[in-house]
This record gives C-alpha cells, structure tokens and sequence, in this order.
C-alpha cells in the first residue's frame, strides 16, 4: 500500500499543497486535472525525483520520503519513451534487470513474457528508431514491468499514439494490470482510459486534489464546480434550494428543479446537474413518477456521428443526447417543441 501524507513541494513557479492520497495494493488509480494542475510533478515526487518540503511518503509500511529513487522499487513510464536508441528492444527491455545483476535465464524468462503480454516479441532484435510509437511505447512499458515495481507509474503513455493504437494498448495495458497485478497510478488527460481502466480516479486542480473516488462517483457525482467542469457536466446551473424533508427544491431561473440525490441539508445557494443521458424527450407530456418534467423549445441540434446532441430552452438551457435513431423516430428540428423529464434522483446536487 502507498501513503502520501501531507506531501507539500515548492517549486518556485509550481506547488504541491499537502497532498494526502491512499492507494491500494493492486489498485489502478488514474490521476486527471487541468494542465498544470500537478499530476506529472505528483508522480514525479513519489519517484523520488523530487524530495517534499514537508509530508511523509510510505510504502508498504516503510518510509520512502528521503530514499533514493533507485531504492524505491518504483518504475516510472512517460509518454515520449525514453528508450536507449544503441541497444534493441530485448536489451532495452533487460537493462534495468542486468543492472540488478538478475540471473540471464530469469532475465531471458521476464523479457520474454513481458514482450509476449505486449505483442512485440517479433521486435526484440529492432532498435527503437525502427518502430512506431506504438510499438517503442511497448517496449519502454515492458522495461519498466519487467522489474516488477511495487508500483508502476504511466505518465499519459498513449498520448502521444493514433486512435487505434490508442485502443489496443489501452487493452494490453488492463491485461498486463491484471497478469501481474502491480499497484499503477496512471496520469492522463483522456476520459476514456479512466472508464476502461481505474478502480479509482483522482482529480487535481492547483497542486491539490479536490477529489477522489470510482469513475461514477467523480463523473456522475463532481463534489465542485471545477470538478463538473473538468469531467463535462453538460447541465450544470446554480441557484437557490430549499429543504422539503428528504429532497431538495432549487429555484433556478424561475423552474424549480427536484432533487434527491444531494448531500447537501441546509437550505441555501447550490450548483445543481443532470446528466444529458439521463433525461427523456418527448413531443407530449409523459406520464412518469419522474417528479421533473418541463416544456421547452429546440434550439440546436450537433450531429456527433452515433448520437445526436440536442440543445433545448425550458427557460433554461439544457443539453439531451439521443441516439440517431430515437432523434430520426422523434422527426426534430430546430423550433420543435419538446417535454423534458427527469427523476429527482437523478439532479445532483452540491
């Protein structure tokens, strides 16, 4: 298990305010945040790259906040590969293991199922100026998978790869995750490896995390107004709430929207969301227990290929997303008018 307690780095132009962050053993964490929000510098400090101003880092019970990086049994991937342009992809992959003097035959035994996990196997005698990025990506993963860490540190690995390739390593990544079932924390800027890979997602915003949690509870329930932002909370107003036993009211621009999925207990200014998906449209009134429902006016429709992303004014704007055949059974247009329905459990609020 990883600790950080406290951890706090200045770097003049940058700080890390005293991040606390817990990360199960075999947990696959994947830290998102705005640029320049800290993720990269995070993982960098837990490398041992950079030694905290103040705070406490613990692995598996044994303080590391001083150890050299060397020592750490921490294995760091970032997404411009880093390969030794001199030596092939087997020896790339084998250097950290002969620098630790390992027996060859367990050495030829590592490198071969590591290569094997992540499709190169074919390339071991290619040197790294002869692949594509995809394929040097690979092979610095496995360099670093080899040594078995005791935690894997990937940061933004498949950014700089095509679609495709994108996908494919996406999936190698979540089967070598589960082979060996080594502790990752893994810094990206894209949505999609948060749902294909983590048990866990941390956002960070200005040297701090401001929240933690599965990907439904940080995507579906943000804890802030940056949070919904960040992850694309589409329907996200303020207003004014008040408490009615076990919901919430809020008054926003005239409606008042009802909610029960909130935290919040006090009366008072909140923000309130809805997730475009989670809202029904149609040409007449429903009749539905969804305690939500309002009239409004088509404004805008955006093609995005499989859905249709719908922009409706109910004296609020509000977003809907339809599959291209419920828009094309429903016959919208701009100006069509429209009912939109929700349940109060779905309105999140904070």
């Amino acid at each position: 298990m990883l600790q950080m307690e406290n951890v706090y780095k200045d770097l003049g132009e940058f700080i890390l305010k005293n991040v606390s962050l817990r990360v199960e053993d075999g947990e696959y964490l994947v830290i998102i945040g705005p640029t320049g929000s800290g993720k990269t510098i995070l993982i960098e400090t837990l490398a041992g790259i950079y030694a905290p101003d103040k705070g406490q880092i613990f692995l598996d019970g044994r303080e590391i906040t001083k150890e050299a990086p060397k020592d750490r049994n921490i294995c760091m991937v970032y997404q411009d590969y880093m390969l030794f342009p001199h030596l092939n992809v087997e020896k790339n992959i084998a250097f950290g293991l002969k620098a630790r003097k390992v027996p060859r035959n367990e050495i030829e035994e590592r490198v071969s199922k590591a290569a094997r996990l992540l499709g190169i196997e074919r390339l071991l005698h290619r040197y790294p100026n002869t692949l594509s990025g995809g394929e040097q990506q690979r092979a610095a993963i496995a360099r670093a998978i080899v040594m078995e860490p005791a935690i894997l540190l990937l940061d933004e690995p498949l950014s700089a790869l095509d679609g495709i390739t994108r996908e494919k390593l996406r999936k190698e990544l979540k089967s070598l995750h589960s082979f060996y079932k080594t502790t990752v924390i893994h810094v990206t800027h894209n949505f999609e490896e948060v749902f294909s890979l983590a048990d866990k997602v941390a956002v960070m915003n200005g040297g701090e995390i401001v929240q933690e949690g599965t990907p439904e509870e940080v995507f579906r329930r943000p804890n802030c107004e940056m949070v919904a932002n960040f992850v694309g909370v589409e329907n996200l107003f303020r207003g004014k709430c008040i408490t009615k036993g076990d919901s919430l009211e809020i008054e926003v621009g005239g409606l008042r929207v009802i909610s029960t999925a909130c935290e919040v207990t006090e009366s008072g200014e909140v923000f309130a969301s809805v997730r475009p998906e989670e809202i029904l449209m149609s040409k007449s009134p429903l009749d539905s227990s969804a305690r939500n429902s309002f009239p409004g006016i088509v404004e805008d429709v955006v093609n995005n290929g499989t859905t249709m992303k719908i922009s409706v004014d109910v004296g609020l704007p509000f977003v809907v997303i339809l599959t291209r055949q419920g828009y094309q059974d429903m016959d919208l247009e701009k100006g069509t008018s429209v009912y939109l329905t929700f349940k109060a459990s779905s309105v999140h609020v904070f």
